[in-house]
């Protein structure tokens, strides 16, 4: 009797232990929210992004992704990520800058002298850049994860415009944060500010006659369906911004925020090559859906835009953000 109860107990536990290793150890779900479509460089690289940490992470760390403004305006998915009701967000600097005002400087129309200088201010090492992040965090308890290149803001209309004059009254849409209805102003057309989700219908109904956005969103989102002319304006080089909240973080152990962190680099390192090299594919294929393009060959007068948006910014802000300004130039 004694060796048939042994045999049960061995049995017993070799049972325990062997439903032990294979029951899946507990995973973390992040939620991951944005506006982009999925088709979108920005959404691609969510994608991206979230089978590297479930890789990195050996599948205990798993990202869920909400693109397409699924969890709400920009707005509510910045209140989400700063209460924790969802975990990681990106945007742009204006929209950071509109919990935590001093971020939006690094959208400040005609500020870079090209794509490099924004990438070597904007990277997540660069003095000014570890300012921001640490004001974020402090004040808003949102953790700076990676940036990425989000593209050269150019002007649609569904009229065609060579100069400021031209939108005088026009109604543009503008991201509802002040910098860029700034940027509107200093296109010379009359801001509307409205969510992304919005404005493909607003564009359609003519709520509103033109917009401004990267070439990727305008061709991933078919603005060319409403819009007939594309503006090579150059106003806003931008790069998204992506915070994860403070809460989320500090519920990963030390290994698994080693995972996220190498996911993050890779994640805006490609996203920043893939925007930089399709730019100029992007721009042919909206001429083959019938957009007409009007750049400076074409009599478009960037220098009045320029001119207009700096005397706009130092009228503005010139006296609150005047040492990022000189600190920001420095870095050319």
């Amino acid at each position: 009797m004694r060796r048939a109860g042994t045999r049960w107990s061995l049995a017993i536990l070799g049972l325990v232990l062997c439903l032990a290793a294979c029951s899946p150890a507990h995973v973390t779900v992040l939620r991951y929210a944005h506006m982009n479509d999925p088709a979108s460089v920005a959404g691609s690289q969510a994608e991206l992004f979230a089978r590297k940490v479930k890789e990195y992470s050996k599948g205990r760390v798993t990202v869920e992704l909400h693109p397409s403004s699924q969890l709400g305006s920009l707005a509510q998915q910045l209140s989400d990520v700063r209460s924790g009701g969802i975990d990681i967000h990106h945007t742009t600097a204006a929209g950071l800058g509109s919990i935590c005002g001093d971020f939006a400087v690094l959208d400040t129309p005609c500020l870079y002298s090209d794509v490099d200088h924004l990438l070597r201010v904007t990277a997540p090492d660069s003095p000014v850049m570890r300012e921001l992040a640490e004001k974020l965090l402090e004040e808003e308890g949102l953790r700076l994860l990676y940036t990425f290149y989000f593209g050269s803001r150019e002007l649609t209309c569904n009229r065609p415009v060579h100069g400021p004059g031209d939108l005088a009254g026009v109604r543009i849409r503008s991201i509802p944060f002040p910098l860029y209805e700034l940027a509107v102003e200093a296109l010379g057309g009359r801001p509307v500010p409205l969510d992304w989700a919005q404005t493909p219908l607003a564009l359609l109904t003519h709520s509103v006659d033109g917009q401004e956005n990267p070439l990727d969103v305008i061709l991933t989102s078919r603005l060319y369906e409403s819009q007939s002319y594309l503006m090579l304006t150059g106003h806003i080089l931008g790069a998204e911004m992506v915070v994860m909240s403070d809460r989320s973080w500090k519920r990963l152990s030390g290994s698994d925020r080693a995972a996220l962190l190498r996911a993050a680099r890779e994640s805006g390192e490609w996203a920043t090559r893939a925007t930089r090299e399709g730019e100029a594919a992007d721009l042919e294929e909206l001429k083959g859906h019938g957009m007409t393009v009007i750049g400076a060959t074409e009599g478009l007068d960037i220098a009045a835009f320029r001119d207009r948006a700096r005397r706009l910014v130092d009228e503005r802000y010139g006296n609150t953000w005047g040492e990022y300004y000189n600190a920001i130039k420095a870095m050319r």
